[in-house]
C-alpha cells in the first residue's frame, strides 16, 4: 500500500520494478529484426566505411546527448576529438577541447569496453571526463565523487517561478542505492537486454547520484548495455539522437514514472520505441557514409585546397537535405574565415570541377549544392 508517496524510491517495494513483458513481444521482435539488418549491412562495409559510420554515430551521440541538457557543442570540436581518438587522419585544424575529448572518451568506453564491469571507479572516471575543469558552467561541483549534502531536485522555470519535477533520494542513501544498482548491472541478467537497458537508464536517473551529468551518464549506460546485448563494440545507431528528437516526451515519461508506482511498463515501452526509431534512422547514416565515400572517390584526383575540402566535408556531413539553403559566398567566408574574392574563386573552381551544382539565377546571391 502506498501512503502519501511522492516519488518512486519512497515506495515500500523499491527497487523491485514491475512491468508487463507480454506488451513488448512485437516491439522486441522488430528491434531484433532491425538490428539484424544493421549488422548485415555493416558486414558489407569496408573498414574505411565502417570507421566513418562509427565516427558519424559518435558525433551524433556527443552532440545530441549534450543538446538534451541544453548544452550546444561545436561540431568541429566534437569531430576533432573523434578523429583523434579513432586515429582518423584529417587536414582540418584540431579544434578539440578537454570537454569534447572527455565526452568522446565516455562514449567510446561505453561501447568498446561494454563487457567490463561497471562499478564506482568506472562511474567516477566517466564523471571526471565529463567535467574536466571541476566546474559545471560557473559553479564548482563534486567531481569523481557522489553529490553533496544539498537536496537533489530536478527543477525548471525561471527564478522565483521554479517547478520541482522530481526530488532524488537523500545524500545519506546514495552509497546504499548505488551498491544495489551496481549489483543489478553485473549480477542479474535474467531480463531481456533491451529491457535491462531501459531499467538501468531509469534507475540511475532515479538515484541521481552526481551533482551534474546524471542524464548523460544514464544515456551512456544504456549504450553500454545495448552494446553488451548486441555483442558489438561499435554503436551502429544513436539513441541520444532519437531521444533528442522526442525530448518533450522523454521528460514527460520520466516525470510520470519517477513520481508513480513501481509499475514501469510505460517507460519501457517508450524506451523500446526509441531503440527502434534509432535503428531505423541509422539506415540514413549508412547511406550518407557510402555517398560521401563515393563522392571523394570520384574527385580523388581533383586538386582542392584545404578550404574547399573543409566546406565540401561540411556539406557532405549535412547530407542531401541537411545544409539549408546550400552554400554561398557569404557562408563560405564565414566557414573558412576568408575574403569574398577568395570565397567566390574557390566556389567557381568547385563548380568547374563538378563538385557542386549551382542553384538560383546567378549573381552575388548564387548558392550551391553538392553534386552527389
Amino acid at each position: 500500500m502506498q501512503t502519501y508517496q511522492t516519488y518512486i524510491w519512497q515506495n515500500s517495494d523499491w527497487p523491485h520494478f514491475t512491468y508487463e513483458l507480454t506488451k513488448f513481444h512485437g516491439l522486441l521482435q522488430e528491434i531484433r529484426y532491425q538490428q539484424g539488418l544493421l549488422e548485415g549491412i555493416s558486414k558489407g562495409l569496408s573498414q574505411e566505411h565502417l570507421l566513418e559510420m562509427q565516427s558519424e554515430t559518435l558525433a551524433l551521440d556527443a552532440i545530441t546527448t549534450s543538446e538534451i541538457e541544453g548544452e550546444i557543442l561545436s561540431r568541429d570540436s566534437v569531430r576533432s576529438s573523434i578523429f583523434k581518438k579513432l586515429g582518423i587522419a584529417s587536414e582540418i585544424q584540431d579544434r578539440s577541447t578537454a570537454q569534447t575529448d572527455g565526452l568522446v572518451d565516455i562514449l567510446l568506453d561505453a561501447s568498446a569496453n561494454a563487457s567490463q564491469p561497471f562499478n564506482e571507479d568506472r562511474l567516477f572516471g566517466w564523471h571526471a571526463a565529463l567535467f574536466p575543469t571541476g566546474y559545471s558552467g560557473l559553479h564548482r561541483i563534486n567531481v569523481a565523487s557522489y553529490r553533496g549534502d544539498e537536496p537533489m531536485q530536478v527543477v525548471s522555470g525561471r527564478i522565483g517561478k521554479e517547478k520541482v519535477h522530481y526530488v532524488a533520494p537523500p545524500r545519506d542513501k546514495v552509497e546504499e542505492e548505488m551498491h544495489r544498482f551496481f549489483d543489478f548491472l553485473e549480477n542479474h541478467n535474467d531480463e531481456n537486454g533491451y529491457i535491462r537497458a531501459a531499467i538501468a537508464h531509469l534507475w540511475f536517473v532515479i538515484i541521481h547520484p552526481m551533482d551534474d551529468g546524471n542524464g548523460r551518464i544514464a544515456r551512456a549506460l544504456s549504450d553500454m548495455i545495448l552494446s553488451r546485448t548486441e555483442n558489438s563494440p561499435i554503436r551502429l545507431y544513436s539513441m541520444s539522437a532519437a531521444i533528442n528528437e522526442n525530448r518533450r516526451s522523454y521528460y514527460d515519461v520520466l516525470e510520470q514514472t519517477t513520481t508513480g508506482s513501481m509499475e514501469i511498463t510505460a517507460w519501457i515501452g517508450w524506451f523500446l520505441q526509441i531503440v527502434l526509431t534509432a535503428q531505423q534512422n541509422a539506415h540514413g547514416t549508412i547511406e550518407k557514409v557510402v555517398a560521401k565515400a563515393r563522392f571523394w572517390q570520384l574527385h580523388i584526383h581533383d586538386d582542392l585546397n584545404p578550404r574547399q575540402k573543409k566546406v565540401l566535408n561540411r556539406l557532405l556531413d549535412a547530407g542531401k537535405e541537411g545544409f539549408e539553403g546550400g552554400i554561398n559566398a557569404r557562408k563560405y567566408m564565414s566557414l573558412c574565415d576568408c575574403s569574398r574574392v577568395t570565397a567566390s574563386r574557390d566556389l567557381s573552381d568547385l563548380l568547374e570541377k563538378g563538385c557542386i551544382l549551382s542553384r538560383g539565377a546567378g549573381g552575388r546571391s548564387t548558392s550551391y549544392d553538392v553534386n552527389w
